[in-house]
């Protein structure tokens, strides 16, 4: 019997193409957002090119609550200011140098003009708009709303891990290789399920006249590949 295959990252804000295509190569994908949030990181932020060179951050503001001890779930928007219009216009370095500025901007335009509250439901939201712009069909779930009872982690790597044994049995669980050091896959061997480490490899693109500028947002992708460009290097992965 073939295992389902089980992706779970916190929910990232226009992810790179390797979180892409982690969600391409899983059957199911899990949202987890009752972890803390971590400041300077990819979950209301990410990168794309800069006027003339490097990168700049675009960015969603968060209403500070919580402090340190706040879940992801937890974060609330700031939509008392212009954090929309100030990503559009971030964007707009593109126009002259990206093929499909155009269609890109409407793709953003039309992924943003909803009302979002939490950074979870936003991210949901993107994500799943990515995959129906690319035409991957994928069940995307937030793990605060799944209403699995799992047992309590008494560690950091044991989150997917008990995940996993409460959703069921021939299970295959993969992570982004930067996962390496912190699972313990013993703990997984004893349970039954399979482990795999995702790997992209990422490769250099026309970034207009600049040279090429690695790990950027999704939405830099889309400004200079079509969706077969994209599919093509989503695909080029390793399973360790």
């Amino acid at each position: 019997m073939l295992r389902e295959r089980i992706g779970i990252m916190q929910p990232y804000f226009f992810p790179y193409l390797g979180y892409i295509s982690l969600i391409k190569h899983t059957d199911r994908f899990i949202l987890l957002d009752t972890v803390q949030f971590k400041r300077k990181g990819w979950i209301e932020r990410n990168r794309i090119l800069k006027q003339k060179e490097g990168w700049l951050y675009i960015q969603v503001p968060l209403i500070k609550n919580n402090g340190r001890s706040t879940l992801i779930k937890d974060c609330v928007l700031d939509n008392s200011k212009p954090w929309k219009n100030k990503i559009l216009a971030q964007l707009s370095i593109y126009k002259k140098i990206a093929p499909n500025y155009s269609s890109t901007m409407e793709f953003l335009e039309d992924t943003l003009s909803g009302d979002f509250d939490n950074i979870t439901m936003l991210n949901k939201h993107v994500l799943q708009q990515i995959c129906a712009y690319l035409d991957i069909q994928r069940n995307i779930s937030i793990f605060s709303e799944m209403e699995l009872k799992i047992e309590k982690p008494q560690d950091s790597d044991e989150w997917a891990l008990n995940i996993c044994k409460s959703i069921g049995s021939n299970l295959t669980y993969i992570n982004p290789s930067g996962g390496k050091s912190f699972f313990n896959r013993s703990k997984y061997d004893v349970a039954d399920i399979d482990m795999y480490f995702h790997q992209i490899k990422l490769r250099g693109y026309k970034q207009g006249y600049r040279e090429f500028e690695p790990g950027l947002s999704i939405l830099d992708a889309m400004m200079f590949n079509s969706k077969e460009e994209i599919h093509t290097m989503l695909d080029q992965f390793e399973l360790s």
